[in-house]
């Protein structure tokens, strides 16, 4: 497993969970991160991804709720998220943008197994 997440679990609306996504050896630099979200019967879908600098984006729906963040030493990615709506519902992926090895430019996608975040009304 190249990028492995934890940090799901059930949490009652208006609560917080913080999520973290860590890059194994496999990756050998990283360019952007990210995290993604897939509730039942939609479409994945971006929440919030993160530039190597620092430089952050997110969905409507996470506007102020949500942060992210990265440790670029670590090759780690976090999102902490405020807030928690019934919607907010779904599994939640990381993504990095990187290379393999040593020079090759950071331009292939690698995508965590996805944890599962549960709000309740």
């Amino acid at each position: 497993v190249q990028l492995q997440a934890s940090g799901g679990g059930l949490v009652q609306a208006g609560g917080s969970l913080r999520l973290s996504c860590a890059a194994s050896g496999g990756i050998f630099s990283i360019n952007d991160m990210g995290w993604y979200r897939q509730a039942p019967g939609k479409q994945r879908e971006l929440v919030a991804d993160i530039t190597i600098r620092g430089r952050t984006n997110y969905a409507d729906s996470a506007k102020d709720r949500f942060t992210i963040s990265r440790d670029n030493a670590k090759k780690s990615v976090y999102l902490q998220m405020n807030s928690l709506k019934p919607e907010d519902t779904a599994v939640y992926y990381c993504k990095a943008v990187g290379a393999p090895r040593p020079g090759i430019l950071p331009s292939r996608d690698y995508w965590g197994q996805g944890t599962q975040v549960t709000v309740s009304s």
